[in-house]
């Protein structure tokens, strides 16, 4: 047995926050471990993280070094699921480091996923080695295109035997892919504390995971007693060049019909509040990347034109009015089925923070800077055009239901439209029903959506859980189906276990209707069968969460009115298991 009962069971009941990191990339901000406050999981109150119960300068081991170095950073909060390579790492935790347990990887990265992109900090995995990096690569995939930061230790066997390759022993450098933005095994037991230090500027700075493999027997090794060669702080700049806002801004000023274009990158307060200027000041639509993970903008806005589709065709038919498009925070209108021709015939200004993808952009002109105070130079220096007359699109709804008609998704969605609060978080994975939600349900704040950029079902679920975790006083949401449910369950167990108050609103219709759909698209029949048999309810019920059946509309009205209310003062997860008929559309 690779993970021994003893070993699972150890965390905490009431975990808490970690500290805000030492530096954040591209806002030149800094906090250390000793300044920076950390937030309850059940109750959102603030307290002093404690010093270390030894002196930083003086560790006995490596892993007292290691430790040090993870509150130097404020990485107290250990996502993991326990492996017995990992055992003497974990065993008599401190006190000021908190452990949560996830059942599954994939469950492990989601909720530490949710956490980083929530707190905008990295968050600290430990992973099991080849089984549990294994389990966890999709996970690892969809933080890495999600920009989330992760700090990923993963265990591995003994170094002294592990050219004889034992039991356990793992190829761990290669399992994940291109995916980390940095793996290091340390050539000693003595270089793990700079490798971790390293990890986390390259997690911050890649917005990715960032992989340390650690041999089992290093935790126990002398330290030594020199500098850890990672800088304590690590700072960039957070100003735009003045010369490439002149330069954009002359590209707008020559512009006859602009539009912008924006996507996950631009999710930031500062942000939406920069391109929320400019497009005041254009008067020019604003279109969201097709399939993004995050909003870029106020989805409620009169200048919120939707979502662009993810085929040529359309996007070409969609684009054709306007003779400049400026891309903010998105790889340039990623496509889903393939077409072929030409995307636009518009000139195409890409502004990212992203450098990769800024240089795969076919783009006349591709700026890689800190975008708010890029967006918001910018907007400065745009004069203002004459307004529109009317909204550039309405906000949709849907009619209830006629009596006796089942429920669909859109019914759903448009009962929480009318209830949930502007800040709520949804946290999406309904694939056949997504274009239902971006029109029923936009996103009024930052971080008011959130979906798995990688498109890999698994991701809503942990994810929620780790949002909630990560800012306890939001509303959290996640509308998923019931196949992509399905995926990690299991992460509800955590849910219930540390007092994580997300609602999980799950759409069930017994079959994955998306690829059925796409399949009569291909003018054929599935193979697959439906899984009418599945109950989601009695599933989180054994993993004792909370259920509520839903099948009629009157019901689901009143769940919604008593729930909503006291959504930001949950200590208890809650799954609606709606049952839904499939929807009658879906074209990505």
């Amino acid at each position: 047995m690779t993970r021994p009962p003893t070993a699972v069971g150890t965390a905490p009941t009431t975990p808490t926050a970690g500290t805000a990191g030492t530096a954040t990339a591209g806002t030149g901000t800094s906090a250390t471990a000793d300044t920076a406050d950390t937030a309850d999981v059940r109750t959102a109150t603030t307290r002093r993280a404690p010093r270390p119960p030894h002196a930083p300068h003086a560790p006995h081991t490596v892993r007292d070094a290691a430790f040090d170095v993870l509150r130097l950073h404020g990485l107290t909060t250990l996502f993991a699921n326990p492996g017995s390579t990992e055992v003497s790492l974990l065993t008599d935790l401190p006190e000021d480091l908190e452990f949560v347990l996830a059942l599954h990887e994939g469950s492990v990265v989601g909720a530490a996923t949710g956490w980083a992109l929530a707190r905008e900090q990295p968050a600290l995995v430990l992973l099991h080695t080849t089984a549990g990096l294994g389990n966890a690569v999709g996970a690892l995939a969809t933080a890495r295109v999600n920009r989330a930061p992760l700090v990923v230790l993963v265990g591995q066997q003994d170094r002294r035997h592990l050219a004889q390759e034992p039991f356990l022993a793992g190829r761990l450098a290669g399992l994940a892919g291109d995916y980390p933005v940095r793996v290091e095994t340390p050539a000693r037991a003595q270089d793990v504390p700079g490798a971790l230090g390293r990890a986390v500027h390259a997690a911050r700075e890649g917005r990715g995971p960032a992989l340390v493999l650690v041999p089992m027997n290093d935790w126990a090794e002398p330290a030594e007693e020199l500098p850890v060669p990672a800088p304590t702080l690590l700072r960039r700049s957070a100003a735009a060049d003045p010369a490439a806002v002149a330069e954009v801004a002359d590209l707008l000023a020559e512009a006859t019909a602009p539009a912008l274009v924006v996507g996950a990158g631009a999710d930031s307060a500062g942000t939406w509040s920069a391109l929320t200027a400019l497009a005041e000041r254009l008067n020019c639509p604003v279109w969201q990347e097709p399939f993004g993970a995050r909003a870029g903008f106020p989805q409620d806005h009169r200048l919120f034109a939707g979502h662009l589709p993810a085929d040529r065709p359309r996007l070409r038919t969609t684009l054709a009015p306007y003779d400049l498009v400026l891309c903010v925070g998105a790889p340039f209108l990623r496509q889903y089925p393939y077409a072929p021709g030409r995307l636009t015939d518009a000139r195409v200004v890409v502004v990212t923070d992203d450098p990769a993808e800024a240089q795969r952009a076919p783009a006349e002109l591709a700026v890689v800077t800190a975008l708010p105070d890029f967006c918001d130079r910018l907007a400065r220096r745009t004069p203002p055009r004459p307004a529109a007359a009317e909204p550039i699109r309405h906000a949709a709804h849907a009619e209830p239901p006629s009596p006796g008609e089942r429920l669909s998704p859109a019914h759903v969605l448009a009962a929480l439209a009318r209830r949930l609060p502007a800040d709520t978080v949804v946290v999406e994975e309904t694939p056949s029903s997504r274009p239902d939600l971006h029109a029923l349900l936009p996103a009024r704040a930052p971080l008011g959506f959130l979906s798995a950029a990688m498109g890999g079902l698994g991701f809503a679920l942990p994810a929620a859980i780790g949002v909630r975790m990560g800012q306890p006083r939001r509303p959290v949401v996640a509308v998923v189906g019931d196949g992509s449910s399905l995926y990690q369950i299991q992460s509800l167990w955590t849910a219930v276990h540390y007092g994580v108050g997300a609602v999980f609103v799950v759409l069930a219709n017994g079959r994955y209707a998306v690829m059925d759909k796409l399949a009569e698209q291909q003018g054929g029949k599935p193979p697959w069968p439906a899984f009418d048999e599945v109950s989601v309810a009695g599933l989180a019920e054994s993993l004792g969460c909370p259920v509520r059946r839903i099948t009629e509309y009157g019901d689901l009205c009143e769940a919604l009115d008593t729930l909503v209310p006291g959504l930001p003062d949950r200590t208890e997860p809650l799954v609606l298991e709606v049952s839904v008929a499939v929807g009658d559309d879906f074209r990505p």
